[in-house]
């Protein structure tokens, strides 16, 4: 089955598109097809993803038109390494967007609209959302299988959390999502092992999380490799490809893979 996977944080910095990176990459790298979808006005994975800035009406903006004709601007990334792996960039231009949405008849549903008409082939997409809990995040829950929700481990980003939990629960509901997408669980980021803080938080959040019957999957340690391989456009696996830290994924993309079952396309993996 195609997943849609929502990765939404209303805490800046959480690390939403690096972990939307990583997944995109080490799902490529088990030949499965995976679309990212930017929905955030800042385009980070135009920068993450070592691509040229788009113009306006090819990006998620343009889509999401009512004059959308279905060709949907996917450009392709990380070419040398595979070919699994396109990008539907964002940009600011999704200001305008995210203003249009609150006045249009189908705002939250338009996204879903969109994939509906016209589906992308690929195994899985994923939407990178702003760190808000506006239109363009309710857009993408409207439009999502499942969500997936990195979280720092501090106080203020633990209580973030809680938030859109609320917000989730909410709108799932008053927005009739039937079925209603899945929380695939938490990714604990940039954690600090020297940091008793961090220790603490990251002993006690998988407990916390089993209450509401929430994964909590392992956590993504503090690397300034991380930075350094966004500059240069490209995940860890390539850039760093000795990093022990590209591991932290593997559980939660080997979590993505029992759910998709086989890949549907066959395009080859370098």
């Amino acid at each position: 089955m195609q997943i849609r996977l929502a990765v939404i944080s209303n805490a800046g910095g959480s690390g939403k598109t690096t972990l939307s990176v990583h997944l995109a990459y080490d799902l490529a790298k088990r030949k499965y097809n995976v679309a990212l979808l930017d929905l955030d006005p800042q385009g980070s994975l135009t920068l993450f993803c070592g691509l040229n800035p788009p113009e306006p009406e090819q990006t998620l903006a343009g889509v999401l038109k009512d004059k959308f004709d279905g060709v949907w601007p996917l450009t392709p990334c990380w070419r040398q390494y595979t070919n699994n792996v396109v990008v539907c960039q964002g940009g600011m231009v999704l200001t305008q967007t995210a203003d249009e949405l609150v006045l249009h008849k189908r705002g939250a549903y338009l996204l879903a609209d969109c994939l509906t008409d016209y589906p992308l082939a690929q195994d899985v997409v994923i939407f990178d959302c702003p760190a808000t809990l506006g239109p363009l995040p309710l857009m993408a829950l409207a439009a999502c299988t499942h969500i997936i929700i990195p979280v720092q481990l501090e106080p203020k980003s633990i209580q973030g959390a809680a938030h859109l939990l609320e917000w989730y629960y909410y709108h799932c509901k008053y927005l009739r999502l039937n079925p209603t997408p899945e929380i695939l669980g938490f990714v604990p980021n940039q954690y600090d092992v020297r940091r008793s803080t961090h220790r603490q938080m990251l002993a006690g959040l998988p407990e916390q999380l089993q209450h509401m019957k929430i994964r909590a999957f392992p956590a993504i340690r503090d690397s300034a490799e991380f930075v350094n391989a966004s500059g240069q456009g490209l995940p860890l696996h390539i850039y760093r490809p000795s990093h022990p830290a590209k591991d932290d994924f593997k559980e939660t993309t080997s979590y993505l893979v029992t759910l998709i079952g086989k890949p549907k396309t066959t395009k080859k993996t370098k």
